[in-house]
């Protein structure tokens, strides 16, 4: 009898991380050899910061910075409106690469006045950023708290609420209509995802180079969607009814995104860019009542309890309240990406699983999108784009 091979003796988990035990070797060689050193002696250091925050308190100017280059940065100076002014970086004026500091400058701004706030570092590279309106940062306290959940309430939970009252409607509807109402719940799903990613995009340069924003947009677009495909298959084979299984992930998919709707209201707020009056919350309330009918449109057919209805309101209106306040009182361009692309991921998946649903019931897509259904589609963007103009 042949004896077995070497290899075969060797448990297969060593064999799976010997390249990876390798690897970490020669990084410790390069590393500790640093062939690159006669090269960073011959050329100047390359110096990148980023400004991702700015809070303003009574005659304080305080900065968010970030390193994103290969280099350690020195804040030597700092000027506001081209004037140099005292200023204090914890925990130190030297940052490391990925390294985080916050410089505070003393400075008399003025309400509603626009400054422009430049750091210089011992090698004279400059960092800047605009102040458009000034206004103090707001401070977590009681009464802001409130009013964010206000706004979460009127702007998410209610407009949400209302629209779930189409469900007695919808349920005397024929199949045909039926099928053009779910058509007309894609066409808003997928508006609200290229919402969604045009924000993301937008939010991507404000997102220090060190955190790779379209990395993250990757993530968190593809992550949701085959998460939310993953718990979606597990709750069809644990019993639930498919129509409940869908109104789910449609709460959930809407949820993500009052979410990060949310965060954008409070971030608005936090930076004086945003007018709270009653015409805006009119323009968010008409624009999201139409996600309560893409949340019952599948349960046209077996219905819902009162206990359920409630509970699909809340999963998709009460994100839009954390949202506020996390976007009111501590925001950040990071977060607000990863939201808005978990955000758009989600809802495209729903919007994917309606047709999937759709196509199986019908035997093909050739059956599913016919004249009135292609007309659903296309209703439900022009509603989604009608509602949007108002806000």
């Amino acid at each position: 009898m042949d004896k077995p091979s070497t290899s075969r003796r060797v448990p297969t988990l060593i064999l799976a991380l010997l390249p990876l035990v390798l690897l970490g070797a020669l990084v410790v060689v390069f590393f500790a050899t640093d062939p690159t050193r006669p090269l960073k002696t011959a050329f100047p250091p390359i110096e990148d910061l980023s400004i991702p925050q700015v809070v303003l308190e009574p005659g304080l100017i305080r900065l968010r910075v970030v390193n994103n280059g290969p280099d350690p940065v020195t804040i030597a100076q700092a000027l506001v409106d081209e004037a140099y002014w005292h200023f204090n970086v914890e925990p130190a004026a030297t940052i490391d690469r990925l390294g985080r500091a916050t410089v505070e400058i003393m400075f008399p701004w003025s309400k509603d006045d626009a400054h422009a706030v430049t750091l210089i570092s011992s090698n004279g590279v400059t960092f800047e950023t605009n102040i458009e309106v000034a206004v103090a940062s707001p401070k977590p306290t009681a009464k802001l708290f409130g009013l964010f959940a206000l706004l979460g309430v009127y702007v998410g939970v209610i407009p949400v609420a209302l629209g779930l009252l189409w469900l007695p409607a919808l349920r005397r509807c024929s199949q045909k209509w039926m099928d053009c109402f779910l058509f007309l719940t894609i066409g808003l799903l997928v508006f609200l995802g290229f919402d969604a990613l045009e924000e993301a995009m937008e939010t991507i340069e404000l997102v220090p180079a060190v955190y790779q924003g379209t990395g993250l947009l990757v993530i968190g677009v593809a992550g949701s969607f085959v998460l939310l495909t993953a718990l979606s298959n597990t709750m069809a084979r644990g019993g639930n009814s498919n129509a409940a299984t869908l109104s789910t992930m449609v709460a959930v998919g809407i949820g993500l995104h009052n979410l990060a709707e949310g965060l954008a209201i409070g971030a608005a707020y936090a930076l004086g860019q945003i007018a709270l009056g009653s015409m805006l919350v009119l323009g968010f309330m008409l624009h999201n009542v139409t996600e309560g009918l893409a949340i019952v449109a599948p349960l046209a057919r077996s219905g819902a309890r009162f206990g359920q209805l409630v509970g699909f309101g809340a999963i998709a209106g009460l994100p839009t309240i954390l949202g506020a306040w996390i976007g009111g009182f501590t925001y950040s361009p990071v977060w607000a990406l990863l939201f808005l692309a978990i955000g758009a991921g989600a809802i495209f998946q729903v919007a994917w699983q309606i047709v999937s649903q759709l196509t199986r019931q019908r035997g093909s897509m050739e059956a599913v999108l016919d004249l009135s259904n292609a007309g659903g589609l296309l209703a439900g963007f022009g509603v989604m784009y009608l509602t949007s103009v108002l806000v």
